[in-house]
């Protein structure tokens, strides 16, 4: 049984604070730390295989930082450290976001031909103005040498999704300081920044984004991780995306679970498709939103030809592009149809919007077996704000649950709140009892394990609109997207939602789908039913 609290935590912010929180576009900036001074740092890619060298581009109001590298895995290890590395200020555009800082590189180092695959810590430390100490965290992959692995699980990092979060220098894909009154989001983000505080680490008491807390009737929704965020200087997005949020924590559980498993990034599927190969099982989870054609296209080939690919994952909703050999990415979203030039000459499936308008013709459920337009809130605002926090189960015989003892209608993962805070779903009818897909876009042969209700709208008679942060906008985007319009009666069709867990076999190979960001929250917090049916998972797809 779950004991919730029934009060919101205090983090010492006025009402005025809290709004602002919630409301207001703050984010990471170079100078933004006044007199004490900073350091700020960024490596020029994602991932590395052993042996390759690094650029590290540093600017610091200090002359000279000391850097530590550790890999961040169930057990970290300390790699690499170097003392005196000279540095300097170094002059940023205003739109760094959208067009990278242009540093130059402060220092170089190789990657080890020892250093095993996985997630890199980068902190540098320098010494303030005040005399104290100034720090960054960066975080870097190494990823696996090509060949054949058996036994061995590849983690595909969701870095798509943390590029379109990254609130460092001001834009992202969700608000930003482009446009004619620097207020609109940017279509296009950087690589070539730092990452904003809170993707790289975070302290454990860090609020998740699903509400831990128990609402009396008739309260007004609050969102503790964006007062959290206010509060102590993290970037307002920490919690949506990031390896400290999302991907840590299932490379961590893999480790002490004993898988042999490695990392990659995204830019790996998408530039490199053939690192998926040596592998039987390949694993996608957290906040897993942005996707590029090819990446699909990679993972699509790999099932048909006889892998396994096990997604633990929520919100697969729109397809980006990458520019500049993979330095920027392109998403448009809900701007698309009215700015992404590929509109007016290009190869239109390339669209940079969700996945089911019509003229991608690609549905996520043709790759991963879920829609985003067919999921979304759950657990957080106004959307289900106290809902059922796990998944509840309609088909506890399935291989999946073996060994949990769960039940018909028991609900996997309420006591770790698995389920939200963006989830994908199918349209689906009950019959005898049973879930089965209605959806034109599900693939043969899927079978409907869990399902749990989630909203696309923020909808109470109780809710005053001043208290709505979600509203209905992703409801009528939603609704535009399937049914033409976002008129009332196209948002009333796709309001009431779902997240599923889901499993399909396609060619020669099988897709498990639980479709929701924060399975991993199962695995932080040591459930040990989620634990036991993502080994199931794991197990049956290396085939042991």
């Amino acid at each position: 049984m779950v004991h919730l609290p029934t009060e919101f935590p205090d983090f010492g912010l006025t009402p005025e604070q809290r709004r602002e929180a919630v409301r207001g576009h703050y984010y990471e900036w170079p100078g933004m730390d006044g007199g004490r001074g900073e350091i700020w740092c960024y490596t020029d890619r994602f991932s590395y295989p052993a042996g390759d060298k690094v650029l590290l581009h540093v600017s610091s109001t200090a002359p000279d930082f000391s850097m530590e590298i550790v890999r961040d895995g169930a057990a970290e290890k300390k790699v690499f450290e170097a003392k005196g590395i000279a540095a300097r200020w170094q002059d940023t555009p205003d739109q760094c976001s959208a067009e990278g800082c242009g540093w130059e590189a402060a220092f170089e180092f190789r990657i080890g031909e020892d250093w095993p695959s996985g997630a890199y810590r980068v902190t540098l430390t320098a010494e303030g103005r005040d005399g104290g100490p100034i720090r960054c965290h960066h975080l870097f992959i190494v990823a696996p040498q090509p060949g054949r692995k058996p036994g061995r699980i590849l983690q595909v990092a969701a870095t798509g999704t943390w590029l379109a979060y990254n609130t460092w220098g001001g834009s992202n894909h969700y608000q930003g300081i482009t446009g004619p009154n620097r207020d609109q989001y940017s279509p296009l983000v950087s690589t070539q920044r730092p990452w904003c505080r809170g993707f790289v680490v975070l302290p454990p008491e860090a609020p998740r984004v699903p509400l831990e807390v128990a609402m009396p009737p008739n309260t007004a929704p609050r969102y503790p991780h964006m007062e959290w965020a206010y509060a102590t200087g993290h970037s307002k997005k920490y919690a949506s995306a990031g390896w400290a949020s999302y991907d840590g924590h299932f490379f961590r559980f893999a480790e002490r679970a004993g898988y042999e498993i490695d990392l990659a990034s995204q830019h790996e599927l998408h530039f490199s498709p053939e690192i998926l190969a040596g592998y039987d099982c390949v694993v996608f989870v957290g906040h897993d939103e942005y996707w590029t054609w090819d990446m699909r296209d990679a993972v699509d080939a790999y099932v048909e030809n006889g892998g396994h690919a096990a997604r633990f994952a929520g919100n697969f909703m729109w397809q980006t592009r990458l520019e500049d050999e993979g330095r920027r990415q392109v998403c448009y979203k809900y701007r698309a149809r009215a700015e992404d030039p590929v509109y007016g000459q290009g190869d239109i499936r390339r669209a940079t919007t969700s996945w089911e308008a019509g003229e991608i013709g690609r549905p996520g459920a043709a790759t991963f077996g879920l829609n985003a337009t067919r999921g979304l809130y759950a657990g957080w605002g106004g959307c289900a704000p106290r809902g059922a926090r796990g998944f509840p189960i309609y088909r506890p015989e399935h291989w999946a649950f073996a060994g949990t003892g769960l039940y018909y209608g028991d609900v996997l993962g309420a006591e770790s709140h698995i389920f939200g805070y963006e989830v994908d779903g199918l349209e689906h009818e009950i019959r005898g009892g049973l879930p089965y897909a209605t959806d034109r876009d599900a693939p043969e042969g899927l079978q409907i394990l869990a399902a749990g209700m989630a909203s696309q709208v923020e909808e109470s008679a109780d809710m005053a609109a001043e208290d709505q942060f979600l509203g209905d906008e992703d409801g009528r985007f939603s609704a535009e997207i399937l049914y033409g319009t976002a008129s009332d009666a196209n948002l009333d069709k796709v309001k009431r939602a779902n997240g599923m867990i889901v499993n399909f076999p396609r060619g020669k190979g099988e897709v498990f789908h639980a479709g929701s960001c924060e399975w991993v929250a199962g695995l932080l917090r040591r459930d040990a039913m989620v634990e036991q049916v993502t080994t199931n998972v794991l197990d049956r797809f290396l085939r042991r």
